[in-house]
């Protein structure tokens, strides 16, 4: 069940991803100048059909995430009703409890903002979930022989992430993507530190390099977190951590996928895909955090 979990939630986190983008006028045609104007029209409130992708996508939505949440309550009755209780898996599915709860609430009372305090709430939880369902997958497999890497390092690596994170979506919801348009840099002449602010709703008509600062700081923040993550990741796998591998890999792909969208123009697909591995990768992080279960493994 808890495999059945961490998949349903990474196909929940992903299709959110593709709802959110699409809304923000990525892959539409042509591009990158109809983002202005679907962006003016959803802050004017015109009603506009959604495209048949995106409603299926908002179908698909629906359903996964009723199927997770009926998912983790039946993990919830298992966990508890076991003799003796599985206490730690417990607490695990607790937490995913809270996350579903909290991510229903916010879908349910903010269904039509576009502040990127929104944006940020859903991005996060969502990846949250999708990290302590990969905790729980781990958590019911026999405790292996490798040498615990160092924790604070490996916390220090979820921060940063974190971090870097939160910046991947302010530059998403504050449509940052475009203000730098190559990969040599950015023009800061009209670069406003507004767009760090995840309370204002993106202005269409700002000028297009208003969100300079915020995109050039997720890329400083990108090669720190690469750096930070891939030696973690480089250690843990010489103490034969598996996951300390999928790290230094993800990090590689997720490296090449950032630079790809600045060259590529932001393409939809390349957005998403930065998108899962970011989840992917979080997770793989996750996974290297010590395993405190007992020694006789419940």
């Amino acid at each position: 069940m808890a495999i059945a979990c961490a998949v349903l939630v990474l196909a929940i986190t992903s299709l959110s991803a593709f709802i959110r983008l699409s809304r923000a006028g990525l892959g539409c045609e042509p591009w990158p100048q109809c983002q202005a104007q679907v962006l003016l029209e959803a802050k004017q409130g015109a009603v506009t059909a959604p495209g048949g992708a995106v409603a299926a996508a908002r179908i698909a939505h629906r359903i996964t995430a009723v199927g997770a949440l009926l998912l983790v309550v039946a993990m919830l009755m298992t966990a508890y009703a076991s003799s003796p209780p599985l206490a730690r898996q417990g607490r695990l599915v607790v937490a995913l409890l809270g996350l579903a709860v909290f991510l229903a609430v916010l879908g349910r009372m903010t269904a039509d903002s576009r502040l990127p305090a929104v944006v940020l709430g859903n991005l996060l939880a969502g990846l949250a979930m999708f990290a302590v369902s990969w905790r729980l997958v781990a958590a019911t497999r026999p405790a292996g022989g490798a040498t615990p890497p160092d924790t604070a390092w490996v916390r220090l690596a979820l921060a940063l992430l974190a971090v870097q994170i939160m910046l991947g979506g302010l530059v998403s919801a504050a449509h940052a993507g475009s203000s730098c348009p190559g990969l040599a840099g950015c023009d800061l002449g009209a670069a406003s530190w507004q767009a760090f602010n995840p309370w204002h709703e993106p202005d269409p008509g700002a000028a297009a390099g208003a969100g300079a600062l915020l995109h050039m700081a997720h890329r400083a923040a990108g090669i720190l977190t690469a750096i930070v993550v891939g030696t973690v990741g480089f250690a843990a796998w010489r103490r034969g951590h598996r996951a300390g591998a999928l790290a230094v890999g993800l990090v590689v792909l997720e490296l090449a996928a950032g630079a790809a969208l600045v060259a590529r123009s932001t393409p939809l697909a390349l957005a998403l895909a930065h998108n899962v591995l970011a989840a992917l990768l979080l997770a793989a992080v996750a996974s290297l955090l010590p395993d405190r279960r007992p020694p006789h493994g419940g």
